[in-house]
């Protein structure tokens, strides 16, 4: 039976410790990763918009709504892939190195265009230092022009992307983080398994940052701000709310056997030997089930359950740390999103000063408390993580000063079927892992893997959704 198993997955050892005894990299470079991957949803946006396109969409409104053409709809969708997922996939791997020039480039060229949008310097466009941004816009725009106005004419009903007709912004933009959330998942689920992938995004082991250890907390906090609870939704009963979480359960056992049937190369320190990330979430969901009070005292309970889990961590599973952090994000979605004042303006300037208030306390806690272990989810990596997701998320949110849509159609589609999105492509990493040696794959021949595993994704997805399909379980 060994025999067998060690067929399947030959290599297994090696890709263990391919992915253990890591220690990350530094906060400064999640921050300058946090700032170059929003900025390439602005940059989509930006270049979708047009004036002539968009007063003849709305001439022509009521005469092309019912119409679709999967030809152009995969054209628009194309150019989604080629404006946001392909940077990603390139800062993930072999522009990894000059991550801190990317972001730097990102940041000055992304404030001298909103003031350019402005009206503040258009006579310095031409002899500006950042022609470059202008020219590269301009190619844009001219693909841009053909595809997004024959896309938004044979779109499906109730589809729309204009600007126009967006009936809460603040939607938007919460669906654009959470997406922005599943495709740094998706790629790195795959890159880490490639010696392109730096290890030093890869998962620490047990203290540390890296760019992965901020993978199920994000999930956590990307929940949690859109929760029920966030959207002041009645609470369920025991029965719907065991409903809910059975296909996490389910979908916990079926990796858990799957992983055990082929011999799966599984890191022992991330999760333990039996547990995943599907039975974190279940869990969190559980937990909050058990709670019935305001959303504006989940801020204050997320708090109590947090300090008290750090002063007895070593006795108690991470789950409680999760659930702290689940609670916090809860209070911050109600807060924020979903309260009375529902402003835009008045939420992105609490957005950003709650990122950088999050990201001093993540330093202090890091440097005098205890260093920032997603391990044993501490007070310091709760807050890290709810540093680095309202800075990802209040760079998104500066399309309010962006003339253009909110919303693309990739993200739309991804955002109608996340759990569908994260399944499928722990499906695909598996059978790459089994079917390619990628311990001793070349940069070119992983990188055009990479390509091809996201773009068959996001073809998936999108044709999915063009024809209305939403694969939920519940």
């Amino acid at each position: 039976m060994d025999s067998v198993f060690n067929s399947f997955n030959p290599n297994k050892l090696l890709k263990e410790e391919f992915v253990s005894n890591l220690s990350g990299s530094s906060m400064l470079e999640i921050v300058a990763l946090s700032t170059t991957i929003p900025i390439l949803i602005l940059i989509r946006h930006s270049i979708s918009y047009n004036p002539i396109i968009d007063a003849s969409l709305k001439k022509n409104d009521n005469a092309i709504t019912g119409s679709k053409n999967l030809r152009v709809y995969m054209a628009s969708l194309s150019l989604d892939f080629v404006v946001i997922v392909f940077p990603m996939l390139l800062f993930f791997t072999v522009l990894a190195d000059w991550t801190y020039i990317w972001a730097i480039l990102f940041t000055v060229t992304t404030l001298f265009y909103l003031a350019a949008e402005k009206e503040y310097i258009h006579i310095f466009q031409l002899s500006s230092p950042f022609p470059f941004f202008f020219l590269l816009k301009n190619l844009f725009q001219g693909i841009a022009f053909y595809v997004e106005y024959h896309a938004a004419r044979f779109r499906p009903c109730g589809s729309s992307l204009s600007s126009q007709g967006e009936p809460d912004t603040l939607r938007a933009y919460i669906s654009s983080y959470r997406v922005v959330v599943m495709i740094i998942t998706f790629l790195c689920i795959l890159a880490v398994d490639f010696r392109i992938f730096p290890r030093r995004y890869a998962k620490t082991e047990t203290y540390g940052t890296s760019l992965m250890d901020l993978g199920v907390g994000s999930f956590v906090v990307a929940n949690s701000l859109v929760s029920r609870q966030a959207r002041n939704v009645s609470t369920r009963n025991w029965k719907s709310a065991f409903r809910s979480i059975s296909p996490l359960l389910i979908l916990g056992f079926i990796r858990f056997a799957t992983t055990r049937g082929v011999d799966y190369q599984v890191h022992v320190g991330e999760y333990g030997v039996h547990w995943n990330f599907f039975f974190t979430l279940a869990a969190v969901s559980i937990l909050t089930s058990l709670i019935n009070v305001p959303p504006q005292y989940f801020g204050l309970l997320g708090l109590v359950v947090l300090v008290g889990y750090h002063q007895n961590k070593e006795g108690l599973f991470s789950i409680f740390g999760y659930w702290g952090m689940y609670l916090l994000g809860v209070h911050l979605g109600n807060n924020l999103f979903f309260g009375r004042c529902r402003r835009n303006g008045w939420a992105r300037t609490r957005v950003w000063i709650l990122s950088l208030l999050f990201w001093l306390i993540a330093v202090l806690l890091d440097r005098h408390v205890e260093r920032v272990s997603r391990r044993t989810c501490n007070i310091a990596y709760v807050t890290l993580v709810l540093a680095d997701n309202l800075q990802v998320l209040s760079f998104i949110m500066l399309a309010d000063f962006i003339p253009g849509s909110k919303t693309s159609v990739l993200e739309e589609a991804f955002n109608r079927n996340l759990l569908t999105t994260f399944l499928l492509a722990n499906v695909l990493t598996g059978l790459i892992n089994l079917s390619v040696n990628t311990l001793f794959a070349s940069s070119a021949t992983a990188l055009c893997i990479l390509l091809v595993y996201a773009y068959v994704l996001s073809t998936v997805i999108g044709i999915a959704d063009f024809y209305g399909v939403k694969l939920k379980f519940w």
